[in-house]
C-alpha cells in the first residue's frame, strides 16, 4: 500500500530554494511543451500524442534531470485520462489541459533518488549541482518523491510503502457490511446490517471553512485599498497564502480523524466491506449563491479517496456508487418525502429518526441487496478539537470570527435516549455524545 508522507522544507539554504525554482518553472516548460502537442492533435483531429511522442519532444530541451522531465509527461497524460474518462459520463463541463503554467512540481522516481546518511540528494541533470535535503530518519529506502509549494513553503511529498500481513478480506453472502453517507453538518453516517450507526461531526471542518471564507473577504477589502504591489499590499498577500495554509492543515486533520473513526468502528463491529455513497448529483445542484458556496467547498471527494484508503489498509473492501433517492424515502414505508430538518419525519407512517441514518439504512438495499431495520444505537463522535490558534488567527483584525478557533477539549458523554417510533414498531434507543 502507497502512503505519501509530507516533509517541511521551510527552513532550507537559499540556494537551495532558488534552484528548487529554477526547476519549478522549467517543469512549466516541459508541461507547457505537453499541452501544445495536444492541443495541435486536437485542433488537426489527428492522433493524440502518446507517452513515447510527448518523451521524444521535451528529451533534452529543459534544465532538469532526464528522468524529472519524464514524470512530468506521465502526470500530464494521466491528467488527460481523467479528463477524458470525465467527459465520457457526460461531464461536458470538464477541460483538457489548456492552462499556461509559471510554476509545476518537481517530481523525481525512485531510482533517481540517492540517499546517505543524513541527506537526500536529488539530481538536476547533467553538469548541474544536485539538490541536497534533510532526510527524515523514518526514510529507509529510495521512493518517488517530488517538491510541491504550499502557498508559503515548499514541501517533499515522498511516497511510502507499506505492507500489511492481515489476509484480504473477501465479499461473501454471509459478511457484515455497512453503508457511508457523507454530508457537510455531519461528515460521515454509517450504519451496519446488525443494528449499530455511527455518527461523526462535520461542524468543525464547516466552521473552519466558513472562518476562512471570512477572512479572505476581510484581507480582499484590505487590498482593494491599497495600490498594487505596495509594501501593505505585498504583506496582506503574505498573511493571505499563510491563513490559506494554516486552514488547509486544519481541515485535512480533521478529515482524517473523522474518516479514522468511521474505519475504526466499522473494523470493532466486524464489518468486511464497505459502501460510500457519492453525492455528486447534490453537490452539482443549483440551490442559490449562498448554499452553492457551502457545497462547492464540500470536499467529499476527499473522504472518499481517505476512506478507501484506510479501508485497504485493514483489510475492508470499500467501494461507492450512485446514492440518489436514499435520503428522501421512508426506511418503514418507503414513502417519498422531501425532509426538512435533521430528523427524518414520515408523514405517512410516523417514523422519525436521524436523517443521515436514514440515508445510509437506504443504502444497504442498493448496495447489498438487503433490507436492514433502523439501527438500535446511534453513537455521536467529534473527529477532533478545534483549539484557539496563535497570533495568526489573532494577529490580523479579520472581524468577529477571527479569533474564535475554541471548542470544548473534552468529547461529549454518551448517554441513551429512546427514539420517536410509531404505534406498534419495537422501541429502540440511541446513544447521544
Amino acid at each position: 500500500m502507497e502512503r505519501v508522507r509530507i516533509v517541511s522544507l521551510k527552513g532550507i539554504h537559499k540556494r537551495q530554494a532558488a534552484r528548487i525554482c529554477v526547476g519549478q518553472k522549467e517543469a512549466a516548460r516541459a508541461w507547457t511543451v505537453c499541452r501544445d502537442a495536444h492541443l495541435a492533435a486536437r485542433q488537426e483531429r489527428g492522433p493524440w500524442p502518446n507517452r513515447d511522442a510527448l518523451q521524444k519532444a521535451t528529451k533534452g530541451r529543459f534544465a532538469l534531470h532526464s528522468q524529472s522531465v519524464q514524470m512530468v509527461t506521465h502526470a500530464f497524460l494521466a491528467n488527460v485520462d481523467t479528463a477524458q474518462q470525465l467527459r465520457s459520463q457526460g461531464r461536458t463541463e470538464i477541460r483538457y489541459p489548456y492552462q499556461d503554467k509559471t510554476f509545476y512540481p518537481l517530481m523525481w522516481p525512485a531510482q533517481a533518488m540517492h540517499l546517505e546518511e543524513k541527506r537526500i540528494v536529488l539530481p538536476m541533470g547533467r553538469r548541474r549541482p544536485s539538490l541536497v535535503l534533510p532526510r527524515p530518519k523514518w526514510l529507509t529506502g529510495k521512493s518517488a518523491c517530488k517538491v510541491v509549494w504550499n502557498g508559503v513553503h515548499n514541501e517533499l511529498h515522498i511516497s511510502v510503502e507499506e505492507e500489511n500481513t492481515e489476509p484480504a478480506a473477501s465479499l461473501g453472502p454471509t459478511q457484515k457490511h455497512a453503508t457511508v453517507d457523507l454530508g457537510q453538518i455531519h461528515q460521515a453516517a454509517v450504519v451496519t446490517n446488525d443494528g449499530e450507526a455511527l455518527v461523526v461531526s462535520g461542524r468543525g471542518i464547516r466552521f473552519l471553512k466558513r472562518l476562512h471564507s471570512q477572512q479572505l473577504g476581510e484581507i480582499a477589502s484590505k487590498r482593494s485599498r491599497c495600490q498594487k504591489g505596495s509594501r501593505r499590499w505585498r504583506k496582506l498577500g503574505k498573511t493571505r497564502a499563510k491563513l490559506t495554509l494554516r486552514s488547509e492543515h486544519r481541515v485535512r486533520d480533521l478529515r482524517h480523524k473523522g474518516t479514522r473513526l468511521v474505519v475504526d468502528f466499522c473494523k470493532d463491529h466486524g464489518v468486511e466491506s464497505i459502501f460510500v455513497g457519492n453525492p455528486d448529483g447534490v453537490r452539482r445542484k443549483d440551490a442559490g449563491r449562498r448554499h452553492n458556496q457551502r457545497m462547492s467547498q464540500w470536499e467529499y471527494g476527499k473522504d472518499i479517496s481517505y476512506l478507501e484508503q484506510k479501508s485497504e489498509k485493514d483489510r475492508i473492501v470499500c467501494f461507492t456508487g450512485d446514492e440518489r433517492g436514499t435520503s428522501s424515502r421512508c426506511p418503514v414505508c418507503g414513502h417519498r418525502h422531501k425532509p426538512k430538518g435533521r430528523n427524518w419525519r414520515c408523514p405517512a407512517c410516523g417514523f422519525q429518526g436521524h436523517r443521515d441514518v436514514v440515508g445510509g439504512v437506504n443504502m444497504h438495499p442498493l448496495a447489498f441487496g438487503q433490507v436492514v431495520p433502523f439501527p438500535n444505537r446511534i453513537t455521536y463522535l467529534r473527529p477532533g478539537n478545534l483549539r484557539r490558534s496563535s497570533s495568526l488567527d489573532t494577529g490580523l483584525p479579520v472581524g468577529k470570527g477571527g479569533s474564535c478557533l475554541a471548542e470544548s477539549r473534552n468529547q461529549a458523554p454518551q448517554r441513551t435516549v429512546p427514539l420517536r417510533v410509531p404505534s406498534g414498531n419495537r422501541p429502540q434507543t440511541a446513544s447521544i455524545g
